[in-house]
């Protein structure tokens, strides 16, 4: 081609994905016939490149990219040609380093994106893997070990105990961590060609642009922030100055403490006080509103508090702790009393925080971009997980959106394909099947009766205990029971909630019942192989009409 010396012609060659042969490329092209500014355009199927010579006073390169982005199947991804930035220009920025942001940055390899990740903090896999899921679950499964060989359900079996090796535990537990931090996340994009890691912390200049550890300027089309949650510390006076833990701490913990006082009653407090009991370790927990888990409805809270007093853990509802001082290694916490009384407690041992979590959105510049918060703190997102701002996106535990490993992976995934692909994904929870990890297990999936009652919803419910269930009775352990929650218009099940020895493991096939519309005449009616948990279900499902207590095993 000629040169053109006109000082307003620029060239850009730009990565389109979404073509499958060269008619594709053709029609592309089209879409360029008669646009004024275009002065050369060669549109390539096979290296999946767009290249263009354009008047940039008749045209911007924005308006190239949108008018292929406008198409339903065609999307720009990315520059072949360097537009100054060199190096610090990337297709996708991903602020954070857990799950939600692996997630992206392995959905930007296959879609042969440009990627910067910039992670601070924890190190690299975040949450789950190095604070949360990962430690908390080995080390559920080690209590739960030595809760067996001391307890027994069945009068001929006597139990000889457990010598526990607390540090061993731990010890182990670290290395666990470590294995699956480079396992499953590190040795995953160890050989990706397009993606770059780097530790700092991020801050926004402009939508598209980041200032990481105040010093260097990285710049992208899009940007998703996934930087997660941390424990959400409470300011009562003294508690800074008597060294409390939180989850992050307590598990790297290689000496057993003699107690501890939990501040906080929800599912990561109740699986912490569960697991350390069963460890050796005297539990006390402190929680200001009036029962335990105060998200699920009452029956449930009831029943794990049930279990959990039996096994000695101190519970304290409706103490609302007002003032922490040291004297000489113990502790001493000012509590108010749900009679307006002040009460001391005294902890010997340590403090363990976990009165919920804060988004990290402190530290992001947010205000320089104007993103919409929610009022805790929170990035708030539609269902594409698109924010306020354009071309920024926002996934996992720094969102509004459910608070889980799994459902953070699957933000980040959809946040790249919406951001470059234009697919319209869009998260729907209200099957969302989810767990908590005492025992017994608690799991849930749907509408509990008190949200079915708030959407206006005609329901009914039906609740069969554990000792109806013929695996539980041949396994001598009848704690909990299982909930149904039908809609009476449609026979369809909305909800469920189960509270049972690895109750967790019916979830997943209650969620799919309700995302898929089964009806509880199904369930009723389904064969379920004879002494498994999963009869229960079937139990549940016939108690709407029938009492299963009556019926024989071979009855249905």
């Amino acid at each position: 081609m000629q040169e053109n010396t006109n000082n307003t012609v620029s060239s850009v060659a730009l990565e389109i994905t979404g073509m499958t042969c060269d008619h594709c490329a053709v029609s592309i092209g089209k879409r360029f016939e008669g646009k004024k500014g275009i002065v050369n355009k060669h549109i390539s199927y096979s290296d999946k490149k767009g290249e263009f010579t354009f008047d940039a006073s008749l045209i911007s390169k924005q308006e190239i990219i949108d008018t292929i982005n406008a198409t339903k199947s065609y999307r720009v991804v990315g520059e072949f040609s360097s537009n100054g930035n060199g190096k610090d220009h990337f297709d996708l920025i991903i602020i954070g380093g857990g799950s939600a942001a692996f997630s992206a940055a392995i959905k930007a390899e296959e879609l042969g994106l440009s990627a910067l990740m910039v992670n601070a903090g924890l190190p690299f896999g975040g949450t789950c893997v190095n604070v949360g899921c990962v430690p908390s679950k080995t080390l559920i499964r080690a209590a739960e070990t030595v809760y067996h060989a001391k307890h027994s359900n069945f009068a001929g079996i006597k139990p000889r105990g457990a010598e526990i090796d607390f540090r061993k535990v731990i010890q182990d537990k670290k290395e666990l961590v470590s294995l699956l931090q480079q396992k499953k996340y590190l040795d995953i994009v160890g050989d990706f060609e397009n993606l770059t890691m780097v530790e700092g912390w991020a801050e926004f200049t402009d939508s598209k642009s980041i200032l990481v550890n105040g010093k260097h300027k990285y710049t992208a089309l899009k940007i998703i922030v996934a930087t997660g949650a941390t424990t959400n510390i409470p300011e009562i006076e003294g508690l800074n100055e008597v060294g409390y833990l939180t989850n992050a701490s307590l598990f790297d913990l290689e000496e057993k403490p003699e107690s501890i006082t939990i501040m906080g009653a929800g599912y990561i407090g109740l699986e912490i006080a569960m697991a350390y009991n069963r460890l050796g370790v005297k539990v006390r927990i402190i929680e200001f509103t009036d029962r335990v888990l105060r998200t699920q409805t009452p029956d449930i809270s009831e029943e794990i508090e049930t279990h959990m007093k039996r096994e000695g853990i101190e519970i304290l509802p409706n103490f609302r702790a007002v003032k922490f001082e040291k004297s000489g290694n113990e502790t001493i916490i000012y509590c108010k009393c749900p009679d307006g009384a002040i009460k001391k407690l005294v902890e010997p041992g340590k403090i363990v925080v976990v009165s919920g979590t804060k988004p990290n959105t402190q530290k992001l510049g947010l205000q320089n971009i104007g993103l919409q918060l929610a009022k805790a703190g929170h990035i708030m997102v539609n269902e594409k997980m698109e924010t306020s701002v354009p071309n920024v996106y926002a996934v996992g535990d720094v969102t509004t959106t459910p608070a889980f490993v799994y459902t953070a992976a699957y933000e980040g995934k959809i946040a790249v394909e919406n951001a470059f692909m234009g697919a319209e994904k869009r998260v729907d929870y209200s099957s969302l099947p989810w767990v908590v990890f005492t025992d017994p297990q608690i799991a849930g999936a749907g509408l509990d009766e008190v949200q079915a009652e708030a959407e206006g919803i005609s329901f009914e419910i039906s609740k069969l205990p554990i000792s109806e269930v013929p695996r539980s009775i041949a396994a001598r352990d009848t704690r909990g029971f299982i909930k149904l929650i039908r809609n009476t218009e449609t026979d369809k099940l909305i909800g469920a909630r189960v509270v049972a020895p690895e109750g967790g493991e019916l979830i997943q096939q209650l969620s799919m019942a309700i995302k898929y519309g089964i009806t509880i005449t199904d369930l009723a009616q389904g064969l379920y192989p004879y002494l498994t948990l999963g009869e229960g279900i079937k139990l549940a499902a016939i108690t709407f009409g029938k009492d299963v207590s009556k019926l024989s095993c071979c009855a249905s």
